[in-house]
């Protein structure tokens, strides 16, 4: 198989001719320059080899293989060629004789060319390496357990003997190459005791990795992800790290770093912004070879710009033929990322998606769905394929993890009719089910009541019943928790409505029977979970601010966000509060050349909404360089989570100018403003045209209220009217309201904005009806957003009348005429008495 040229192998036999006591066996082999030569010597001598002869001959195949290229391996030549088999032989009759790095040396190459698990060789270099474990220096330890884990023994006993080693001999390890290979080795066996030490010990260790040894940070960052522990030390020096040395990452590192990132929902900009050019210089090259382009494509193009997209999407149209199965869920994967409107390379990744269908698993059925469903494809025969697999799959799986995801994936579909099989087969594994899986089945159950309005009433009472076997099932699992890292498992998968309607209540009430063992290790995502409920407790709250207060040292500065968020959220303000946000805005000061622009912005409008406007930190944001470096993140950030980030600077910039106008920070969204407000023309619904009647009787005409006013600050105000200085409603010179069609009254929301001069001792009404996203879940407590729009809009000269939905609402107003005296008593009577 291996053949060479005439005259090297003349030359060779003759260097082969020497006499033996000039130069050994193991010199000639390293200077052997391709493997048949290794496989010439080993040929002639295979009878004398000895162990470190038979080591240094797999140490130099393997040498070879590492020299190449991805694309010009020949792995299975090497395995298959017959001396490789001597080669195989001889080392099982040495294992005895080989030292203990020779021994785990020989077995991790030999998995490296692929030799099954249950090859002689492996099998008795396995046992023999279990014999001597507990003399295995680190190094050894570390190589040995890549073995175990290529083998997929990543929860057997050996496994957990080699973890029980090292946490007994943590505190004498120095070396982090060996420690990062081990701690990802053993990362499904460790204990969250263990897990923090293992932490502990590398961030002492780190500053020994000097920019050059980038595995170690991918080994550390693996690790992270493996336990799901989102430590940030760590996390900014392996960025730190790999930022320095993309120019030297190929695109499979790369890929696989960004992809980490991800799960551990760390943003690193200025990484993706280095790796953006590098993967950039790639596509040329790599358009050659259909795996490397894919792997461009699915890793360059979410972050890619506009024009590099469309050159992305060009190649990859031409080439998809050629895709395997895998390539064409990794580009459907990345069209949904990239959000493609490319209708062409939709229809054409369709197609051939089609075709492999029946060979893709469970979770990839899921995957295809929701890819289908966000790039807005439809195809009726693809959908009916799918369909059929999901169901034929759902009949015969008994494991809940892979129902959940197919009842998920059914529920995607644009029929999404729910037999009474699906329901059967949910109900059977609910006793197995986690929260998580709960959590699944209930988002999907939602879906299909919400989609399907032509479902039959019997169909209706078997899905209210499930969703009710659903609560009680989700309600023992919270019962069952008997510490605050058990009842945080079941709190993280909480989501959606089955949090806010069945769960909020009781999630805090676990909380707060833990409450004393929330410390700066998990404050941040108790608070995040908090956030999510849009239920205020105080007790749950003081004691976050005090944790705070206290141990603000050992909090990052990426976590203030996740920390401040249900105070400015909820609207509240804990008995420490100059302590707890002065504490707050002193961390993030520390950090502030590293915060990233858009976190910065989270940030600083969520103090605003509590009316804390930091100077130093606000001067900062609001500067040249700052909002350059926002507009570049922009770039790369989903569209949704742009404009929301466009949206909080807005409402930032809006609030420290009317809120902190000492400040001299400009207004600077006129622009935004009018781009947005003037885009569409809304509807009023039933509920608003009822109101906008009544108010048009109580003012004495259609033309004395206008709604969806603008303020001059483009606050969105449900209704508006003038008083004069009598108070009498003064008409407007124009009207808002277009006719609408019989199903409703339209406004235009491109409305003008509020005239900027009003009669003498005239006074501009806000009318305000606020519904239940308004206020806190628990209480009628006001939550942030409204409370600082009434605060803005009484700045700006309203007299702000806020009509709560459970006032609204009440048996008291139940009849049109209450209700219009209830509006004359608030815009009239109350105007009286200011």
């Amino acid at each position: 198989m291996f053949r060479l040229r005439g005259m090297s192998l003349l030359s060779w036999r003759a260097f082969q001719f020497r006499p033996y006591s000039c130069e050994s066996l193991v010199i000639q082999m390293q200077n052997c320059t391709e493997e048949e030569q290794v496989f010439d010597l080993l040929e002639r001598n295979a009878a004398m080899l000895s162990e470190q002869q038979v080591g240094c001959a797999f140490d130099v195949l393997w040498q070879f293989q590492k020299q190449k290229t991805n694309l010009k391996r020949n792995v299975e030549c090497v395995r298959n060629h017959p001396q490789f088999f001597t080669l195989c032989n001889v080392a099982t009759n040495h294992i005895q004789a080989m030292s203990d790095h020779t021994l785990v040396k020989v077995l991790y190459i030999v998995k490296q060319f692929a030799v099954e698990s249950h090859h002689p060789l492996v099998e008795a270099l396995v046992i023999e390496a279990w014999r001597r474990l507990e003399r295995f220096d680190t190094n050894v330890l570390s190589m040995f357990s890549t073995c175990l884990v290529d083998q997929h023994l990543y929860f057997s006993p050996l496994m957990g003997k080699i973890a029980d080693i090292v946490n007994r001999n943590l505190e004498t390890i120095q070396d982090i190459r060996a420690l990062s290979v081990l701690m990802v080795s053993i990362s499904s066996l460790i204990s969250h005791c263990f897990q923090e030490r293992l932490v502990n010990k590398t961030e002492l260790l780190f500053d020994a990795v000097d920019s050059s040894k980038v595995n170690t940070a991918r080994r550390i960052l693996l690790f992270l992800r493996n336990v799901k522990c989102s430590y940030y030390p760590l996390l900014e020096r392996c960025n730190k790290v790999l930022t320095s040395s993309v120019s030297h990452l190929d695109l499979e590192s790369i890929s696989k770093i960004l992809s980490l990132y991800q799960s551990l929902q760390f943003h690193s900009f200025e990484f993706i912004e280095v790796a953006r050019r590098r993967l950039t210089e790639m596509i040329r090259w790599s358009s050659a070879y259909p795996d490397s382009f894919v792997r461009v494509f699915a890793t360059l193009g979410p972050v890619a710009r506009p024009e590099i997209k469309k050159q992305l999407e060009s190649t990859i149209l031409l080439m998809s033929e050629e895709l395997t199965s895998q390539q064409v869920l990794t580009v459907l994967e990345a069209m949904e990322d990239m959000e493609s409107r490319n209708a062409h390379l939709i229809k054409k990744t369709a197609s051939v998606l089609y075709k492999h269908l029946d060979n893709y698993k469970s979770i990839e059925l899921l995957k295809i769905t929701q890819a289908v469903s966000s790039l807005h494809f439809q195809n009726k025969e693809l959908f009916v394929k799918l369909r059929e697999l999901i169901l034929s799959r759902l009949e015969a799986s008994v494991i809940p993890s892979e129902i959940s995801i197919l009842v998920s994936a059914l529920s995607m579909l644009p029929f999404p009719h729910l037999n009474e099989a699906v329901i059967s087969r949910i109900e059977a594994v609910l006793p197995q089910c986690d929260s998580k899986e709960l959590s699944d089945f209930v988002a999907s159950l939602m879906r299909w009541i919400q989609n399907n309005h032509v479902c039959l009433a019997s169909t209706t009472r078997k899905q209210l019943s499930l969703l009710q076997k659903l609560d009680h099932w989700g309600h023992h699992r919270l019962q069952q928790s008997n510490s605050l890292d058990l009842l945080w498992e079941e709190l993280k998968s909480l989501k959606g409505e089955w949090l806010h309607e069945s769960f909020a209540e009781d999630s805090v009430a676990a909380l707060q029977r833990f409450a004393d063992e929330i410390d700066c290790t998990n404050v941040a995502k108790i608070a995040s979970f908090l956030s999510k409920t849009n239920y205020l407790s105080t007790l749950l709250l003081d004691r976050i601010a005090s944790v705070v207060v206290q141990q603000i040292e050992k909090i990052h500065p990426f976590s203030i966000l996740a920390v401040i968020l249900p105070f400015s959220i909820l609207n509240y303000d804990p008995p420490q509060r100059e302590e707890f946000f002065g504490a707050c805005v002193q961390r993030l000061n520390s950090y502030a050349g590293t915060l990233d622009p858009v976190t910065s912005v989270f940030l600083g409008f969520s103090l605003a909404t509590l009316e804390y406007f930091p100077e130093d930190l606000l001067k900062k944001m609001f500067n040249i360089e700052f909002l350059a470096r926002l507009d570049s993140q922009l770039e790369i950030l989903p569209s949704t989570l742009s404009t929301r980030v466009q949206f909080r600077l807005m409402e930032l910039n809006r609030a420290v100018c009317l809120e902190c106008p000492e400040f001299q920070i400009p207004w600077f969204h006129d622009r935004f403003c009018q781009a947005h407000y003037h885009k569409d023309i809304g509807m009023m619904n039933r509920a608003q045209q009822q109101i906008y009647k009544m108010l048009s009787e109580v003012l004495g005409g259609l033309r004395c209220v206008k709604a969806s006013a603008l303020s001059s600050y483009y606050h969105t105000v449900d209704f508006e009217c003038i008083l004069d200085k009598r108070k009498k409603p003064l008409p407007y010179r124009s009207q808002s309201i277009t006719s609408g069609k019989s199903s409703g009254i339209h406004w235009e929301s491109n409305t003008s904005r509020v005239e900027s001069s009003l009669p003498p001792e005239s006074e501009r009404i806000a009318l305000e009806f606020l519904d239940v996203r308004a206020f806190c879940s628990n209480i009628p407590h006001l939550k942030g957003k409204s409370a600082m729009k009434k605060r803005h809009l009484e700045i700006l000269g309203y007299r702000v009348i806020q009509v709560p939905y459970f006032e609204w609402n009440s048996m008291a107003l139940s009849t049109t005429d209450s209700r219009m005296d209830y509006l004359r008593e608030r815009i009239f009577e109350q105007a009286s008495r200011d």
